[in-house]
């Protein structure tokens, strides 16, 4: 069955997910960003997708693993409409590492080629622990992604 969603738009943004009557737990993460319509470019080619449904002009709503992962990107004067206090500039200061798992080194070789391709940085080289595999990179609006692989346990 086919997720449904509901979306309240009264100086912010609510998106639930339901199965049934079941509702299905998600993480939806809301960046700000300074250009949205690059931001939307670069996460594209990094082959996350965009759900036009909840997306306008403040904001995009772009899965980054369908059904479960999301990333909300949101202009800035947008998100600052959400908080009380002033907004950190992520190529000055970092709060958060955005950390998702892949499924295999090459698909960590693959994500980071594509977000340098796009635009984004890398900014230290590959570290290979043998049962782990990790690179991150900086998106273009210096928000940090770690992208990780670790060997299967037997």
């Amino acid at each position: 069955m086919r997720p449904s969603f509901v979306v309240r738009m009264q100086g912010s943004l609510s998106i639930h997910s339901t199965h049934g009557d079941v509702m299905n737990k998600q993480i939806i993460f809301n960046l700000p960003v300074k250009d949205l319509e690059k931001s939307k470019a670069f996460f594209s080619a990094l082959g996350f997708s965009l759900n036009p449904q909840y997306s306008n002009e403040s904001a995009a709503f772009m899965d980054v693993v369908k059904d479960s992962i999301h990333v909300m990107l949101m202009t800035e004067p947008f998100f600052k409409s959400l908080i009380d206090k002033p907004l950190a500039q992520a190529r000055e200061a970092n709060e958060i590492i955005i950390c998702l798992s892949c499924e295999s080194r090459e698909e960590v070789d693959s994500l980071i080629a594509k977000a340098v391709a796009a635009g984004g940085r890398t900014p230290h080289p590959p570290e290979d622990h043998g049962f782990m595999y990790d690179q991150g990179f900086e998106d273009i609006d210096g928000h940090l992604w770690n992208l990780v692989w670790t060997a299967p346990q037997e």
